[in-house]
């Protein structure tokens, strides 16, 4: 499989982990909504980690959105994602341009800017829960680090990035999650602080070859890592016609009947995927009769 999560447990159980491979992803959602550079690793790191979190959801039918709303140019972006490995989104502003930043990189924090960042878990409940934090710095990463630490209480390195060509399609793309689960001793705690310490870049671990159980294995061998499954994820929207059909008679018979009058067909844009659905005077007239009865 080409992208893929690995889901590990270390230190006796007291470390979960997850690493990610998704440069196909995020090449696929680049094609979809032409996303630029800076747009691409900011909504790339998204859709990495969306990934990640949605494999950690139990149930068949948990769908898992995270939301980002920032002051920067880029505005905002969606992801969704569900236990499988299938994400979407997009962002909401995807053709921003910004200079490097001082190091040199995209400048993923300058894109997105102050804001909120939101996790909404839809588990089956009556309503869904809904987790919210302050963007610390618009990294992604970052801010993900600072939302496990405030909402979940679950002291957490999250590690991102997206790798682009010169021809700005993606080069790599991938990240790691790294928890402490309660009764994590003092002296491991310390150990893998040290070992983090000595990761660098995500992306340039995978362009030299590293696999995403190398990757856990370099910063968790020591700690008796035992890798429990592996994951095909990919970039998938749900949407079909007949969705969309649905959608449309949930507007009203009277926002139908003003299309119809219009004599004129329309064009329904789906957001995640960027997919257009045209439906006819005609279609719409069948969905009219199909909202009286």
């Amino acid at each position: 499989m080409s992208d893929y999560i690995v889901r590990a447990t270390a230190g006796d159980h007291q470390i979960r982990a997850f690493a990610a491979t998704t440069k196909e992803m995020v090449e696929e959602a680049r094609k979809a909504h032409n996303t630029s550079p800076v747009a691409t690793a900011a909504l790339g790191r998204l859709l990495t980690v969306g990934s990640m979190m949605g494999i950690m959801m139990k149930g068949e039918d948990d769908i898992l959105t995270i939301k980002i709303q920032g002051s920067g140019p880029i505005e905002g972006l969606t992801v969704t994602s569900d236990s499988k490995g299938n994400v979407k989104g997009y962002a909401f502003n995807p053709s921003v341009m910004l200079p490097p930043n001082q190091i040199g990189k995209l400048d993923v924090g300058g894109a997105v800017g102050e804001g909120v960042l939101s996790v909404i878990q839809d588990i089956g409940l009556k309503e869904p829960y809904v987790g919210q934090t302050i963007l610390v710095g618009g990294e992604i990463a970052e801010d993900l680090t600072y939302y496990y630490a405030n909402s979940e209480q679950t002291p957490s390195s999250v590690a991102l990035g997206v790798l682009m060509n010169k021809e700005n399609t993606v080069r790599q793309s991938g990240g790691f999650i790294i928890q402490l689960l309660p009764g994590a001793s003092d002296e491991m705690i310390e150990k893998l602080e040290k070992k983090l310490g000595e990761i660098t870049s995500i992306t340039t671990l995978l362009d030299e070859g590293n696999t995403p159980e190398m990757i856990l294995e370099h910063i968790l061998g020591e700690f008796g890592m035992e890798i429990m499954e592996v994951i095909p994820t990919r970039f998938h929207c749900n949407c079909d016609k007949s969705r969309v059909e649905k959608a449309l008679i949930s507007v009203g018979r009277k926002e139908l009947q003003e299309m119809i009058d219009d004599e004129k067909s329309i064009e329904v844009n789906c957001h995640f995927c960027n997919k257009n659905y045209e439906f006819t005077v005609e279609d719409l007239t069948e969905l009219y009769e199909k909202a009286n009865s």
